[in-house]
């Protein structure tokens, strides 16, 4: 479900910036610009006032909550059982030695001692090599998505020509509609298919190199630059070396061009202009332009825009497509990790793993990726914007690096998420049961009676010698590890 609200809110952008910024201070019938036009700007403010009412008024009924829920009913939901691992049930396991309610327990911890053993309980789990793996693999997953996500809009803009309103909408009706089908489908393949903590991990392999293959193709599909006169050719003089390009020349000398927007047009010769002006055009109408010298005067004119790319927008038919599938495939791969995250931890730390989890997917995964990925795109930038002499936005991006470099970072942080998914499956098939915390079966006859002679003999001041250690050496450890402990005993 936490998937359809960015879909949601893509869509949402794209009605938003089809408004002009100022439309509820001005006139926009008098306006000389449209949606296409480079130089227009949305309506960015409109999604915040409307998602933050409805924030706030979905806040309001959170307030209707008790301080504290009712305990279960003892009669749990089948449906509920059948979903979860069956010690997920149980009673409550006993911290001390000691079966108390969970309620006790509760009321007899203070607040600062449940503080002062969080640090505990994290290193805790950090230690285990295969909850650190999976964590650290879904930062990478998380970090593709919200690194590729988030410029995602502006690639489309850049390689294939499109407006922001119809990149924005076109990603909210594909893209992450798939990714919601494909999270249904990776739970839903988990259930039916029983899949072990093993089983999940080859899942999360297979679909991560499925995915990978995906980006790795994404490098071929896109459209060139093509020919910009100044910034990629010399105007009118194809034999001038590429150092000397310059947005002015002789022809435009004369117009003071300014550089603080980019409102590009397509000459009759083929070749892109930053602006009407710097192509030397005399007239309103886009004609006359004195740089369109290699063809004849009464033909040199302009349009709007740029000059298309041959076999751009077949390109961009295919990016669609394997996108959408790339986007099912990869989001295969949420459920499985969640699997394994939940088996490798004992019951009584699941929702603190889960609070683990969480954060650092903020920490890493939602926070450096952008800043990275923006940094790569910055420094693919042909042409920047000036204002009063101050450097602005880019007007004007290499499409071919642009791709090569947006596209590479995605599949670096795959291939990283790969290893971690093969070394978390090592570690699984050379110790298996030393990870996974009896989630997927029960104790063996002589196990279980051997734990239950033991648990007999707590509170008495000897250990028989012929029983095993480690029931007796639990009680020596801290509260964090006697639970974990504990249920391996019972």
């Amino acid at each position: 479900m936490l998937v359809f609200g960015p879909a949601c809110g893509f869509i949402l952008g794209s009605f938003c910036t089809k408004i002009y910024v100022d439309a509820v201070f001005i006139d926009t019938s008098k306006l000389d610009i449209t949606p296409d036009d480079p130089r227009w700007i949305g309506a960015w403010w409109g999604g915040f006032l409307l998602c933050g009412a409805l924030l706030f008024f979905s806040s309001l009924p959170m307030f209707g909550f008790p301080q504290s829920l009712p305990p279960r009913p003892e009669h749990a939901g089948e449906s509920e059982q059948a979903m979860l691992p069956d010690r997920d049930y149980e009673r409550p396991k006993p911290s001390n030695g000691v079966l108390r309610h969970a309620l006790d327990a509760e009321s007899s911890t203070t607040c600062f001692q449940q503080l002062r053993v969080i640090p505990k309980v994290t290193k805790h789990l950090l230690s285990n090599p295969v909850f650190t793996c999976i964590i650290l693999a879904a930062c990478m997953e998380i970090a593709v998505v919200a690194g590729f996500a988030a410029f995602l809009g502006k690639y489309l803009e850049q390689q294939f020509n499109l407006t922001t309103s119809s990149a924005n909408q076109l990603l909210g009706m594909t893209a992450i509609p798939c990714a919601c089908l494909g999270i249904f489908l990776g739970g839903l393949l988990v259930k039916k298919l029983s899949l072990s903590a093993l089983g999940a991990i080859r899942m999360a392999m297979l679909v991560n190199l499925v995915s990978t293959a995906c980006y790795v193709s994404f490098l071929f599909l896109g459209c060139d630059t093509g020919p910009v006169a100044g910034v990629t050719v010399p105007y009118g003089n194809n034999s001038t070396p590429t150092s000397s390009l310059d947005p002015y020349s002789p022809c435009n000398n004369n117009c003071e061009c300014q550089t603080d927007s980019f409102t590009p047009v397509c000459g009759a010769d083929g070749v892109t202009y930053l602006s009407a002006c710097f192509a030397g055009c005399s007239s309103t109408n886009l004609s006359g332009c004195s740089c369109l010298s290699s063809v004849p005067a009464e033909n040199a004119t302009v349009v709007p825009g740029k000059c298309p790319s041959p076999g751009c927008e077949e390109a961009f038919l295919t990016f669609l497509c394997v996108m959408c599938v790339c986007s099912m495939i990869g989001a295969m791969a949420q459920t499985p990790s969640v699997i394994i995250l939940i088996r490798t931890v004992s019951p009584e730390l699941k929702s603190y793993a889960l609070g683990v989890l969480f954060l650092l997917l903020r920490l890493l995964g939602f926070i450096p990726p952008p800043l990275i990925f923006g940094a790569g795109i910055d420094s693919t930038c042909l042409f920047w914007s000036t204002f009063c002499g101050e450097q602005g936005a880019c007007a004007l991006y290499d499409n071919v690096v642009y791709r090569y470099l947006y596209v590479s970072i995605a599949i670096a942080l795959k291939s990283f998420a790969f290893i971690l998914y093969t070394t978390t499956w090592q570690c699984l098939r050379k110790n298996y049961k030393r990870y996974i915390k009896n989630h997927e079966g029960g104790l063996s006859t002589s196990e279980f009676f051997a734990s239950t002679l033991t648990l007999d003999n707590l509170g008495r001041d000897s250990v028989p010698q012929n029983q095993p250690y480690r029931t007796k050496f639990i009680y020596n450890l801290e509260d964090h590890e006697w639970c974990e402990n504990m249920e391996s005993v019972l």
